[in-house]
């Protein structure tokens, strides 16, 4: 029997992911082809030998409990531990929605007192990464620490996303900030804890934590009293919460030497696949450096870009850097350039998407969108003939009459609003 069990954190919203989170969990966005984020996390534990797992949803959650079901892809579904969905619910001592991880676990106290591993693994859904646990609940469990927090150095441009650590000679962190504006250190939790089931309950039994990073961890780091050790991860992880960073995530894919193998047999990133006919190519297809899935139809040219399952590219059509999600369709003359385009889109025939010099951030989210990536959500219909600029939304099932008579979309756009 594996040392622990894993709960999985899949319940927050993200905004700054824009129309890729507006009808789906984060957890549950696609990703690379055929996968969803939550893949990696449920296929590094039962990689790693952990098989009683428990997701704990939220925000809305239906596109992520149909991936997930009974968890058969991973081998979960099983009569003794497997795969556990733990709902949200109101109601009772704990009063309205969860607030945070924390929070989260606190409410499913009595499940994990019920649990015969006596480590907890805290994990997130929305993480891109291949990590053997095993390796981090033998240090923990050497360490005799109470929690063992895995680390690694990121980008001192990103610093303000993630809780930045300082640790001592033993690696015992002693200091934690909650994603400080500037910080002169870069040694990044991951989301990703070991925590000594006992202790747990004991922190939050009668506590008021809402999350783990920003109200458990700074309140017990530096007491003697609690031992906090950190586990440094050097391999590749990331954290797609924005779009940039999931975009970039898709690109990394594409390289020849890819930091992250998805083809490696002896780690296999396992997911619920849909059955699909082989990849088709046309006779003037023409397609360089792209990942193609199962199920596409590719009669135009597609170079540099991530081609997800039942996408159709007509003869004349052309894309290009960009991220194509399931059961798009794009007709012949259209050109889409540096887009993210969620599930069955349709490009109008002769439309330009992504068009133009113009990096005018978008007006909405200018923080969030600059970078030149234009994204169509979900369902949406693009007018033939349009010319749609860079950095510009549009919203999930907006249909042609939403772009009213205008032939051009200005960058920085929105379309589409009302329908939220």
């Amino acid at each position: 029997m594996a040392q622990a069990f894993a709960m999985i954190m899949a319940g927050g919203d993200n905004p700054a992911l824009s129309i890729l989170t507006e009808i789906r969990a984060e957890p549950a966005v696609p990703f690379g082809g055929k996968f969803r984020l939550i893949d990696f996390s449920l296929s590094n534990c039962v990689n790693s030998g952990i098989y009683n797992i428990a997701v704990l949803t939220q925000y809305r959650p239906r596109s992520l409990n149909e991936h997930i079901g009974i968890g058969k892809p991973w081998d979960l579904d099983r009569a003794s531990g497997g795969l556990r969905l733990l709902q949200p619910y109101t109601g009772g001592k704990y009063g309205d929605w969860q607030r945070g991880s924390a929070d989260a676990v606190r409410r499913n106290l009595d499940f994990v007192r019920d649990q015969p591993e006596d480590l907890v693994m805290i994990l997130s859904g929305k993480h891109i990464y291949r990590m053997d646990y095993r390796p981090f609940i033998e240090q923990h469990l050497r360490s005799e620490a109470d929690i063992t927090v895995a680390v690694r150095r990121v980008a001192f441009h990103e610093t303000h996303r993630f809780g930045i650590v300082s640790v001592g000679n033993d690696g015992r962190i002693v200091d934690f900030q909650e994603k400080p504006r500037r910080s002169p250190k870069n040694l990044a939790s991951m989301g990703v804890y070991i925590f000594n089931k006992d202790y747990l309950i004991a922190q939050l039994e009668g506590s008021d934590y809402d999350d783990f990073g920003r109200d458990l961890l700074p309140n017990v780091i530096g007491d003697p009293a609690h031992h906090i050790q950190s586990f440094v991860y050097q391999s590749y992880w990331v954290d797609a919460s924005t779009v940039q960073a999931y975009w970039e995530a898709n690109m990394n894919l594409l390289a020849e030497d890819p930091a992250m193998d998805i083809y490696d047999p002896d780690w296999v990133i396992h997911t619920r696949s849909e059955e699909r006919a082989p990849v088709k190519l046309g006779a003037k297809a023409d397609v360089d450096g792209t990942l193609l899935s199962n199920g596409c139809r590719i009669d135009g040219t597609v170079e540099g870009s991530i081609i997800s399952p039942g996408v159709y590219v007509a003869e004349g059509a052309v894309v290009k850097d960009s991220v194509i999600l399931n059961n798009t369709v794009i007709e012949s003359g259209a050109v889409v350039e540096r887009c993210i385009v969620d599930k069955e889109v349709i490009i109008g025939g002769g439309a330009k998407v992504g068009h133009g010099d113009d990096n005018k951030p978008n007006e909405k989210s200018p923080e969030r969108l600059n970078t030149g990536i234009t994204l169509l959500g979900k369902g949406s219909h693009i007018p033939s003939g349009i010319t749609i600029g860079r950095n510009v939304v549009v919203h999930p099932f907006s249909l042609e009459q939403a772009f009213g008579k205008s032939k051009k979309i200005a960058s920085g756009s929105n379309i589409g609003e009302d329908l939220r």
